[in-house]
């Protein structure tokens, strides 16, 4: 089992910016790649971005490419979010995911992801 926390929401204004974290713990060897999700309420859940564990090749949600980055520290089990040019229509709960590397990679699949964090609220104002 991996076990996920992230941390960094809060609220933001129009335009700024906002980094999150996701610390992974556990079987970190069992790793393929880390994603981030978001949902708004009322809405389904959202593929954000995701990075493979040991090549660092990235992917994005087409709503977001261009102002948010994806990236990691292997040596501390941390992937980051890094939120830009932020709009109102950005605010959701945004999680961190983990998909296993004995799973058919589908980066933009939330059920493809057997572990999630508990979520961290980022709420942007107009």
């Amino acid at each position: 089992q991996v076990q996920l926390v992230e941390s960094g929401g809060g609220l933001v204004q129009t335009g700024g910016s906002l980094r999150l974290s996701c610390v992974a713990s556990g079987r970190t060897d069992s790793l393929y790649a880390m994603g981030w999700f978001r949902q708004a309420p009322g809405k389904e859940r959202e593929f954000v971005a995701a990075i493979t564990w040991s090549t660092g090749v990235t992917h994005y949600g087409s709503s977001v490419a261009g102002r948010v980055t994806i990236s990691k520290d292997s040596a501390t089990h941390t992937v980051y979010l890094q939120m830009n040019s932020v709009r109102p229509e950005d605010t959701a709960v945004y999680y961190c995911a983990a998909h296993p590397a004995d799973s058919i990679y589908f980066y933009a699949t939330p059920s493809r992801y057997t572990n999630w964090g508990q979520g961290t609220q980022v709420t942007v104002s107009s």
